[in-house]
């Protein structure tokens, strides 16, 4: 990712050959990160890493349409469109979940199951929606971390602040998603 900001100037600076460069080395950024992000989720998840980069990948050339100015801009777009990807994934489960052409089955003799990841992860957007309508810093920040797996030297770098202050915004995230997360399930 050194070059990544050289290839950006180049390619937007009208270089066919930069542009097939930055498209390879965007794509195999994003498969990382969505390697690293698929690593992170429950087994047995039904999207593979493959399909959420493919998904991704069509997010960003839509949404974007290249127009990424550097590196931090990049994995900012990348996180969201991950973020996105995996939410309406697990939006399409849990609408099957509750019926989707399903036949009833009688829950005689069932033991209730623990929540799914599925809806944590529905319930965590939820909160980050939340969280961004307050400050959209701190949201940004927490898709960086999350959806992106920035250290946070690298939210420091993307959000042009230094590494303590990355960290101490990023505690104050997490504890203002937590007890937003914990309120909604006594709820």
């Amino acid at each position: 990712m050194a070059d990544l900001n050289r290839i950006l100037r180049s390619a937007q600076a009208g270089d066919p050959g930069a542009a097939a460069e930055l498209e390879a080395l965007l794509y195999g950024e994003l498969h990382e990160l969505a390697r690293r992000e698929m690593a992170a989720e429950r087994a047995g998840h039904t999207l593979q890493p493959t399909a959420l980069v493919h998904e991704a990948y069509l997010r960003l050339a839509r949404d974007e349409q290249g127009a990424f100015a550097d590196r931090e801009s990049f994995f900012a777009a990348a996180a969201t469109a991950i973020r996105r990807v995996l939410v309406d994934h697990a939006r399409r489960r849990a609408r099957e979940k509750r019926g989707g052409g399903r036949v009833r089955v009688p829950l005689e003799g069932l033991e209730v199951a623990e929540p799914l990841e599925d809806e944590e992860l529905l319930s965590l957007d939820e909160a980050l929606a939340a969280l961004a309508a307050l400050d959209p810093a701190k949201a940004r920040l927490v898709e960086l971390r999350f959806f992106a797996g920035l250290s946070v030297e690298e939210l420091g770098k993307a959000l042009g602040v230094s590494a303590s202050t990355a960290q101490r915004e990023w505690r104050m995230a997490r504890a203002w998603l937590r007890a937003r997360l914990d309120g909604s399930r006594e709820a």
